[in-house]
């Protein structure tokens, strides 16, 4: 049995990388617009691509199953590095350089969610600095001693004394 099943279902879920590596740029240019109703619509399609990348990857880890099977090595771990040592020189050789191919487009992925994860973390501490300028600051900032002076400025609506 060859591994053209294997193969295709590499280079699926190499294209379905390259194509959320897109939409991780395009994310990068909506969080730097600020660009709420497109985050919320970009979210959707990344749950989308998230799904088929996942149904890729079973459909990988059957073919690998398959191919196991037939080549009489079921009971073997399902890694490249086992498929490549009962293909030939042709399919290894495909098979090696798909790997290179997802290792560097999940790569890329990664990267660029870190630099968007950065993004989202400067605009979540602006939005608390904005926050904390407009509560109500306490007044009595000096030091010493407050007899008398027990009023408490309260920071949401359902504060309570225990």
């Amino acid at each position: 049995m060859t591994a053209r099943n294997i193969i295709g279902s590499l280079e699926k879920l190499i294209k379905l990388h390259k194509s959320f590596n897109q939409l991780a740029i395009r994310k990068t240019a909506i969080l730097k617009a600020n660009d709420t109703e497109a985050i919320s619509a970009l979210l959707i399609s990344e749950q989308k691509h998230i799904k088929a990348i996942s149904q890729a990857d079973k459909e990988r880890e059957r073919a690998v199953e398959e191919f196991l099977g037939a080549n009489g090595t079921a009971g073997q771990p399902a890694s490249i590095h086992t498929v490549t040592e009962l293909t030939g020189p042709e399919e290894t050789e495909v098979l090696q350089m798909l790997k290179a191919a997802l290792i560097d487009e999940v790569a890329k992925l990664k990267e660029r969610n870190g630099l968007n994860q950065q993004l989202i973390y400067q605009s979540l501490q602006f939005i608390n600095v904005s926050l904390d300028m407009l509560r109500p600051q306490h007044q009595n900032l000096n030091y010493g001693d407050s007899v008398g002076k027990t009023t408490k400025i309260g920071m949401g609506m359902f504060d309570s004394k225990a």
